[in-house]
């Protein structure tokens, strides 16, 4: 699998599991997400998820803008 990016999905009981998505899965989330409820698979870099669509209340995707020390 090509380089990810980091996500956070967040479920309604306050578990939040963090994979790398290509930008493909990322978008296919996010139309699961946006259909409503039943499973979907997510083909992560660790493996495959299954995800129970009406429990997932946030995708975080990381932006990539990090930094160390102090900026100025």
């Amino acid at each position: 699998m090509a380089e990810g990016t980091k996500v956070e999905i967040g479920f309604g009981i306050g578990q939040v599991l963090s994979v790398k998505l290509t930008a493909d899965e990322l978008a296919d989330l996010r139309k699961a997400v946006e259909a409503g409820s039943g499973w979907h698979d997510v083909r992560t870099q660790e493996g495959s998820v299954a995800l129970n669509l009406a429990t997932v209340v946030f995708i975080r995707v990381d932006d990539g803008a990090h930094s160390i020390g102090f900026a100025g």
